[in-house]
């Protein structure tokens, strides 16, 4: 006789409960934490940068960069002014609990309002580690297709939000943002939708307007 160990298991709900703490932490701390998750080349950076505008005169805002290697986009995002970190995952495909808390804790905490994670980019990987997060929003390029909610259903199956970027070439890449839509939502009936373009800003007014009230209704509940 042997034994069968799932070692994965193990890792997911050690995690877990680890995401459990970090977001009690944050509640306590009464900081908003957004995991930002998405292709390489879906413009989560570009998106960011439109939102931290959107967003910087209101809320102190910290930034977690997250990626194998290169500090391009960390630097991207000091020049607006707000606190930032460059996190190496040493070649993880994602980040962790553990490892954003360590993240946390070297950026530091104190001050800030919200923070933001820029995970590492694909959309395998982040979906199946919890990172404490209040919000999960996730970034589909037209580019990429409408039938990305079926293969990889896991993102789209636990993200809060949908962004659908780069709306503005939808017509050359044949993208149908409905056909997406719909996707998404039979996965997931809760996710909110945005079609916004990063370079024109097209639709960034009514993401970062609900974006807005859901911060404010959060904070003033803890």
């Amino acid at each position: 006789m042997f034994e069968i160990y799932e070692t994965k298991t193990r890792i997911t709900d050690d995690n877990d409960a680890r995401a459990a703490e970090l977001r009690s932490e944050l509640e306590a701390k009464k900081v908003f934490f957004i995991n930002l998750m998405g292709s390489p080349g879906a413009g989560k950076t570009s998106t960011l940068v439109r939102t931290i505008n959107a967003l910087k005169d209101e809320f102190s805002i910290g930034v977690m960069e997250a990626d194998m290697d290169s500090d391009v986009d960390a630097q991207t995002i000091s020049q607006l002014g707000v606190r930032v970190i460059q996190l190496h995952t040493g070649g993880s495909c994602h980040m962790d609990a553990d490892m954003t808390k360590r993240g946390l804790d070297r950026m530091t905490t104190e001050g800030l309002d919200v923070i933001f994670l820029e995970n590492v980019g694909n959309l395998v990987c982040p979906a199946e580690f919890d990172v404490g997060a209040a919000l999960k929003v996730m970034i589909l390029s037209a580019p990429e297709g409408d039938d990305k909610p079926l293969k990889y259903p896991l993102m789209f199956t636990v993200s809060d939000v949908m962004l659908e970027n780069k709306i503005d070439t939808k017509d050359v890449f044949d993208y149908d943002p409905e056909k997406a839509e719909e996707r998404a939502r039979a996965l997931n009936p809760d996710i909110r939708t945005f079609r916004v373009s990063a370079k024109t800003g097209e639709g960034f007014d009514e993401w970062t307007s609900w974006l807005k009230e859901q911060i404010r209704t959060w904070r003033s509940e803890r």
